[in-house]
């Protein structure tokens, strides 16, 4: 006699296929650390040439910052520091980084190593050099990887990854318990499930908190317990929110335990607790939301809690898999299992989860891509564009799950009525067997009354007549269980592709930095000519670089060099500039001798198009020669 579901096989390849999706859908949720803010400019310049030292070096910055002490350091060619100050903001503007320099500079290329942390929390960093009076050899060494790629970076992301599989579980589970079914609270695997939840938020969270500071710093992992260090993050906005999570998370253990106390004694569960879960929920994925992506960028009103929802849906569904997954692997030694109206309540919403995911993530990446075209033209959009397939396949999944859960339950009705029969009186069974027959059974033979019993086979027991149902019931569970694994494995694959596109620089981002640095960064035009040096099989090079190669105001540098590569001392070096198409010119560049290369700051390009170079080098004081080359003068920007 068949007395309940085979085991599955695949049971642990399930059960190991959610948990991966957990991690998964961490690192794709988790992962987006391209921060949006960037350097869009710089006084000094990168690679500018001065002719006085300044006083202070300003960064502006594409969005506002925050820094510590050492966020800007200015390092002189011996790499000695020469800001004696920590940075501050320009006239109270967020967006800018200013540190003063001591009073007198020697001549030489000085460095400028900045690491700032921007407004979704993530620290960006990037150095440049200028140069007081003429360049110089500079001992400075700094990092030039990312910001992530450290001991404490690594780490760091890590307890994100499970702070984030934290928050699925714990989520996921409760809403299973306060609206599928409420009796799920006394089973131990539920129950564990909700604890480890609980436990590996909190666990990564107070790292977190510890961690915060030598991860905006780079500092070493040793600095992690350093109290000033502490202080400063406590002040932050993230540092802020991590002490906000673990609040919410210690009422969270008083109510989980008052919730298990009302369970055991059969008190229930009402609508306020759901309203209180569901409040709860939310402002425990604001601590993400109102420090990280959504509050930077644009529309950060509507951004937060858009993100919000996003975060609550992916619990809600991921986190009610697997607390669904580990009820129907379940059969208790009184042999209850869970009920079909409860799979199908799960059912309507996850339904309504995966809406809400799918609605949510349109937003977000229409967010980060900006237009239309970016889809087909950068990394990002065709990223996104396989991701949108893979959501495409995930969803025809979850209509194969709510079609079994619907067989389930259709069956499940039946059944009932047929085992509530079987306890009344003898002249009630015409009306029993009619149920049975409706969810199954054989068509009456002929000549035998409707209400009448059919005549059993040998060797069947009397109460086989329920087993048809019985039989069905199991393997429709069965069926659940299939389609929850694919829909897993599925969801799997697009949490993978979710990693690949946040590991990928978003298009709006891109944009926005390719402007920038067409706007900030100067391009350089460079002529390498050579000459005759005035003997025999002596010819050298005199290279002329032109910043930033554009209409209006530029510098000029001149270098020459010998034949074997060394810097050649010339006593006279002239440049004029022609444009033979609309009779412009000679325009002389006035190049000053300034002990190793020659230069001039203001030289005005009137027009566009290809100037000629025409380039006077006098090697002694009766020898000289004219050389010529061309260049190509670009318009203004925009």
């Amino acid at each position: 006699m068949h007395t309940g579901p085979a085991r599955s096989v695949g049971t642990p390849l399930t059960a190991l296929a959610l948990v991966v999706a957990v991690f998964a859908l961490v690192l794709g949720g988790a992962g987006a650390a391209f921060a949006h803010a960037g350097l869009s400019g710089s006084d000094p310049a990168d690679g500018a040439v001065l002719k006085a030292a300044p006083q202070y070096v300003t960064l502006t910055f594409t969005e506002s910052v925050s820094f510590s002490e050492d966020s800007l350091r200015v390092l002189s060619p011996q790499n000695e520091r020469v800001n004696p100050r920590p940075a501050r903001h320009v006239d109270g503007k967020d967006n800018t980084a200013r540190v003063e320099l001591s009073g007198k500079l020697p001549q030489g290329t000085y460095t400028v190593a900045w690491r700032v942390v921007s407004a979704d929390g993530h620290p960006i960093s990037g150095a440049f050099v200028f140069s007081n009076g003429k360049p110089s050899e500079t001992a400075a060494v700094v990092a030039t990887g990312s910001p992530d790629d450290t001991a404490v970076g690594r780490l760091y992301g890590v307890l994100r990854y499970l702070a984030y599989s934290g928050l699925a579980l714990l989520v996921g589970a409760a809403a299973f318990v306060l609206v599928c079914w409420p009796e799920a609270a006394t089973v131990r695997p539920v129950r564990r499930l909700l604890v480890l939840g609980w436990v590996a938020l909190t666990a990564s969270t107070v790292a977190l908190l510890l961690l915060r500071g030598p991860y905006e710093t780079a500092g070493q992992l040793t600095s992690a317990f350093d109290p000033a260090q502490l202080g400063r993050t406590l002040t932050g906005r993230p540092g802020g929110a991590l002490v906000a999570r673990l609040v919410l998370l210690a009422a969270a253990a008083v109510s989980l335990r008052w919730v298990a106390r009302r369970t055991a004694d059969r008190t229930g569960l009402g609508g306020r607790l759901r309203w209180a879960g569901a409040l709860f929920a939310s402002a425990l994925a604001v601590t993400w939301a109102a420090a990280e992506h959504a509050s930077a960028g644009i529309q950060v009103a509507l951004a937060v809690p858009v993100a919000v929802l996003h975060l609550l849906a992916m619990g809600v569904w991921l986190g009610g898999l697997i607390t669904l997954l580990l009820l129907l692997r379940r059969r208790g030694s009184d042999g209850r299992e869970i009920p079909a109206s409860a799979i199908g309540r799960f059912s309507a919403l996850a339904f309504n989860a995966v809406a809400v995911l799918v609605a949510t993530g349109v937003y977000q990446s229409w967010r980060q891509v900006g237009s239309w075209e970016a889809l087909s033209t950068t990394a990002y959009g065709k990223t996104l564009l396989v991701k949108i397939a893979a959501v495409v396949l995930v969803l025809c999944a979850a209509s194969f799950s709510r079609r079994w859960t619907a067989r389930l339950g259709h069956e499940a009705s039946p059944a009932t009525a047929t085992a509530t029969a079987a306890l009344m009186p003898a002249v009630s069974a015409p009306e029993r067997v009619r149920v049975a027959q409706g969810v199954g059974a054989p068509t009456p033979a002929a000549g035998q009354e409707p209400g009448g019993a059919a005549e059993a086979p040998a060797g069947d027991e009397p109460g086989d007549t329920a087993e048809a149902p019985r039989f069905e019931a199991d393997a429709y569970r069965r069926g659940l269980r299939r389609m929850v694994t694919a829909e897993a494995v599925l969801g799997v694959v697009v949490l993978v592709v979710t990693t690949v596109l946040t590991g990928t620089q978003p298009s709006r981002a891109a944009g926005e930095r390719v402007a920038v640095a067409s706007a900030a960064e100067p391009q350089a035009q460079v002529v390498t000519v050579p000459f005759d040096m005035g003997t025999a099989n002596h010819q050298g090079t005199v290279q002329i670089t032109l910043t930033p190669g554009r209409v209006g105001e530029n510098t000029v540098e001149a270098v020459v060099y010998t034949p074997d590569g060394g810097l050649a001392t010339v006593p006279e070096l002239r440049l004029s500039l022609t444009q033979d198409a609309l009779g412009i010119g000679p325009l002389d560049a006035k190049l000053k001798n300034l002990k190793g290369y020659w230069a001039a700051y203001d030289l005005r390009l009137p027009m566009p198009g290809v100037w000629t170079l025409n380039i006077t080098v006098r090697t002694t004081d009766i020898d000289q020669v004219t050389v010529r080359d061309t260049v190509r003068i670009t318009s203004l920007p925009g």
